[in-house]
């Protein structure tokens, strides 16, 4: 389905509105005014793009501006910006690759943080391989938030694994930064475990409303991503939108608050059932039932409803954001709770 704007909590269809609980605007901030007044007050102070490296002898302020945001707001020592949450991915592991013996992944870990790795459960148990004795570097795979789940991955399997393996964690929070975590700081902070080093990488195009990703660490490492060559050869993310991070720091507080608040909303009044999956701290609600998504379609609601990697289900899913009225998720409630 082709569209001509911006599909918000309304989409236009061949002339006709809809309902939109699709895309992965969380906060709502791609069409909120007051932050593309922020947006647009930037591009007119730092331009529309700087296609330059980040190793010239010219140093943008704007980017040490919204890397610190960053930084504090996922509660890390450091914080890095590149220009997709793709190449935030690639340039970790290209990083960690050096410094590896065995990469290991839980199941249904996005490609931007694929490496050639072994799963980490073997028939739902521990694979044997990070229980044996031999000492090694190893570096664990994981999405914030799993595909086709509504809950934060449960990383304490890796109490099991013995201190003779050196554990290196690389989270991607795509869908977890903005949302999870106190004012949507993500689960980074969050993560205390045995380990020797925790990684964080995100898009910043989903509930953060701008182009980038960023890469979160200690400083050590975050300084040696930026002596990458591929780092170095590379413009860096667009600087008014990284400015934009740092000057929209407020915005992300109260947008974080509405989306609680519709989620709240929806918990109280949806009645549960085991074929969806819901949870009020999460935006995503997962149907099992095809046959749901022309019926919704008829009742003028539209949601995500594709096959996201080769050879995977299709991804039924109905995305809430901070932008819903309440006129709208009583629609949906009332279809969901008709229907299921």
């Amino acid at each position: 389905m082709n569209v001509n704007q911006f599909p918000d909590r309304i989409i236009e269809i061949e002339e006709q509105q809809y309902l939109y609980f699709g895309g992965t605007a969380y906060l709502g901030l791609p069409t909120n005014k007051d932050f593309q007044e922020l947006v647009i007050k930037n591009i007119r102070n730092w331009g529309t793009t700087y296609g330059s490296s980040r190793s010239a002898n010219i140093k943008l302020n704007a980017y040490e501006n919204g890397e610190i945001f960053l930084a504090n707001h996922i509660k890390a020592e450091s914080a890095v910006t590149v220009s997709s949450g793709m190449l935030a991915g690639k340039l970790v592991i290209d990083e960690l690759n050096k410094n590896t013996d065995c990469f290991f992944h839980f199941t249904d870990i996005h490609p931007a943080i694929k490496a050639n790795s072994l799963p980490l459960f073997i028939n739902d148990t521990i694979n044997p391989r990070l229980l044996d004795s031999k000492p090694e570097r190893i570096t664990i795979l994981t999405d914030g938030v799993p595909s086709f789940q509504t809950k934060a991955i449960d990383l304490s399997v890796l109490n099991e694994i013995p201190n003779h393996k050196e554990i290196t964690l690389l989270i991607d929070e795509s869908h977890s930064l903005g949302i999870l975590g106190k004012n949507g700081s993500g689960i980074y902070s969050q993560i205390n475990l045995p380990i020797k080093r925790k990684i964080m990488v995100s898009s910043l195009g989903k509930a953060f409303g701008v182009n980038g990703g960023v890469i979160a660490s200690d400083t050590l490492f975050i300084n040696q991503i930026k002596s990458l060559d591929t780092f170095i050869s590379a413009a860096g993310m667009n600087p008014a939108f990284v400015q934009t991070l740092a000057d929209a720091a407020d915005l992300y507080q109260i947008q974080h608050q509405k989306l609680l608040e519709n989620l709240n909303y929806i918990d109280r009044k949806l009645i549960k059932n085991d074929t969806i999956k819901f949870d009020k701290n999460y935006p995503l609600i997962y149907l099992e039932n095809e046959d749901l998504i022309e019926k919704l379609k008829e009742n003028k609601i539209i949601i995500a409803n594709f096959k996201y990697q080769e050879n995977s289900n299709n991804l039924n899913r109905i995305v809430i954001t901070a932008n819903h009225l309440h006129e709208d998720l009583d629609k949906l409630i009332g279809f969901l709770n008709e229907n299921i």
